[in-house]
């Protein structure tokens, strides 16, 4: 068949919805939007409870802070400390 062909040239031209290729662009976005939603499901159902939990009192009636926050203090601790430099032997 030709350009000029009179068979081609009066065919009405096909809706978008049916080309595969549209179909295969779109399903990588829609399936992400499917994949997101399943994850706010998934986190709704199984979120974290708050504890709602008091410090221990010391003996002196104050609040005792030490115990349940060391291992934070000992990591920002940890993490603010300068790297020491590489001690080389002397001759």
């Amino acid at each position: 068949m030709s350009r000029n062909d009179p068979r081609t040239a009066n065919a009405p031209a096909l809706p978008w919805w049916r080309f595969p290729i549209v179909w295969f662009a779109l399903a990588g976005p829609a399936l992400v939007v499917v994949a997101g939603f399943a994850t706010m499901a998934i986190a709704f159902a199984h979120a974290d409870v708050a504890i709602a939990e008091a410090p221990a009192r010391s003996s002196a009636g104050s609040v005792d802070r030490a115990g349940p926050t060391a291992p934070a203090l000992q990591a920002r601790n940890h993490a603010a400390t300068p790297a020491m430099p590489a001690i080389s032997a002397r001759p």
